[in-house]
């Protein structure tokens, strides 16, 4: 079987491409750099991440822009003896425009080496790529109406006017002839997340509805011609868990179908699991995967029956798939030449400013604070579990002011995070303190919920324990971890953490952090970070 989400914490708006028997996907990233995550499988159940594609300026520079911005839902597809990826980068959130800027990249192998990009249009987000079976190319977006009152986390449905399609010329690399609007949309609204997919002479549409929330939905249309028009699927909908407030993939929605070489159907689809008892999903949107069946009517359906997409999915016939490995503790030691491929920072395509890795340790150079939008000096992974532990040395650290700072966080966005700080006191000298954002948005205001601390100088361990919506940070001495402050709300570092619902949709990343606002640089030596999932009782 299949086991659901088959990419956990932080992977949204999945595009799938079967080349011979590889399957590829690609994930939104938001803020975090470098930009676009494609995972690689052989069997559709287990997934090993292979590339970041967008790594440097040309491609992408994300300085300034405010969070849940950055790439949007990227279209990976393979035709021609190349990889294509389509993708978004949307400079602005909030009020009614989204300067959403789309752009074509090429490479010949999954992991490269990646062209510059083509330019494509600003007319909204969420572009893909169909390649029809004479060869064309037509590229579609969602199209973006600022004449209305969607503004930031209160997506109105005039705000979505339609899908466009514009057909694409590779050898002038540009779109070419007449802009169509092919599809408004079911009555349930939001369209967005156009994908294309072609079966015995109909032309097939899914989009994504209902907005990031827990009404998003897959919708499927069809034609004849490419052009429109479009008719709905009998139910709406392919899969949906907005009536179902009791199923374990809540937000389901906007994904893509794939083929097996034998002819069977799956169409994955983004996904959350909140914490029990709420509406808070600090992994953010994962990637579920659903096997579907074609009926006699022509149309697409979930194997299993209704519109809730379920967790366990049967494999593919022929396929000799293991069982989903579990997960396992990992720790990185920073004696290597680049960083670990599971980290990512935020925004700048100039790494070198943030951190080096000097053979032995990750030294971060302390830039801005920790609500910059421009640079910031962290690195962190994914929380992919309810419950885990994390783990860090910071092996170096000499502050001498109190605008200088390092550790351990917690981290969503600039309004949504913990973490459990070195910094310096003038009465004190070195002191262990907490910095917390809970949540407070738009003005972000730090809170410090315990009184500094003096500690010793040299090399220091710090740690945090999230279990559901409860986190403690620890620290240890004298041989033994020690809790340090009060226990602190981990369900705010979740989609719907403070300004909710719709607010923002990335996910909870731990890692290292530092900052100098000083801007003397202070630096920051780490040399190891571990994590590892926590098993509670049911």
């Amino acid at each position: 079987m299949i086991r659901n989400p088959i990419l956990k914490g932080f992977n949204p708006d999945p595009s799938i491409v079967r080349v011979g028997r590889d399957y590829f996907i690609a994930t939104s990233t938001f803020e975090w750099y470098p930009g676009v995550q494609i995972h690689h499988s052989r069997d559709l159940a287990n997934w090993r991440l292979v590339t970041r594609p967008l790594d440097r300026a040309s491609q992408l520079d994300l300085r300034g822009e405010p969070d849940s911005c950055g790439v949007w839902a990227p279209c990976l597809s393979f035709a021609d003896g190349l990889f294509w990826l389509i993708y978004t980068d949307v400079k602005r959130y909030d009020g009614n425009f989204k300067d959403a800027h789309n752009y074509l990249v090429t490479a010949p192998a999954i992991t490269g080496p990646w062209s510059d990009p083509v330019y494509l249009n600003s007319s909204g987000f969420d572009p893909s790529l169909f390649h029809d079976d004479d060869g064309r190319k037509w590229f579609l977006n969602q199209q973006w109406r600022h004449l209305s009152d969607s503004v930031g986390g209160k997506p109105k449905h005039p705000a979505f006017d339609g899908i466009l399609l514009q057909e694409y010329d590779p050898a002038a690399r540009r779109l070419t002839g007449p802009i169509r609007n092919i599809f408004p949309g079911s009555p349930h609204g939001l369209v967005e997340g156009p994908h294309l997919w072609k079966r015995a002479g109909w032309y097939y549409l899914t989009t994504a509805e209902g907005g990031t929330g827990y009404d998003h939905a897959v919708t499927m249309a069809r034609s004849r011609n490419l052009g429109g028009p479009y008719e709905l699927h009998p139910e709406t909908f392919l899969l949906t868990s907005k009536d179902a407030p009791d199923a374990a993939l809540q937000r389901a929605g906007h994904g893509q179908i794939v083929e097996t070489p034998e002819g069977e159907v799956y169409h994955t689809h983004l996904c959350t699991r909140p914490l029990p008892g709420t509406r808070r999903s600090p992994l953010g949107r994962e990637t579920g995967l659903q096997k579907c069946v074609w009926r006699d009517d022509g149309w697409l359906y979930l194997a299993h029956g209704g519109l809730v997409p379920a967790l366990d999915v049967e494999a593919p016939r022929g396929v000799e798939a293991s069982a989903p490995e579990p997960d396992q503790p990992v720790e990185y030691r920073f004696d290597g030449a680049t960083l670990p491929l599971d980290f990512q920072w935020l925004r700048t395509p100039c790494p070198e400013r943030l951190f080096t890795l000097t053979g032995e340790v990750l030294r971060l150079h302390g830039r801005e604070s920790l609500g910059s939008w421009y640079e910031q000096a962290l690195v962190a992974r994914r929380q992919e579990h309810h419950a885990y532990r994390a783990e860090t040395r910071l092996r170096a650290f000499a502050p001498d002011t109190y605008q200088q700072a390092a550790g351990l966080t917690t981290y969503y966005n600039r309004s949504k995070l913990h973490a459990l700080m070195v910094s310096h006191d003038d009465a004190l000298g070195r002191t262990l303190t907490i910095m917390s954002c809970p949540g407070e948005w738009p003005d972000a205001r730090l809170r410090f919920p315990v009184a500094p601390m003096q500690v010793p100088d040299g090399p220091l361990e710090l740690a945090v324990e999230v279990r559901g919506a409860v986190q403690q940070f620890f620290w240890l001495t004298g041989g033994d971890w020690q809790a340090f402050g009060p226990e602190l709300d981990a369900s705010v570092i979740s989609d719907e953490g403070g300004r909710g619902e719709h607010g923002s949709f990335t996910g909870a990343f731990v890692g290292l952090v530092a900052f100098d606002t000083s801007g003397r640089s202070c630096p920051a030596d780490f040399d190891v970070f571990s994590y590892r999932q926590i098993f509670t009782p049911n």
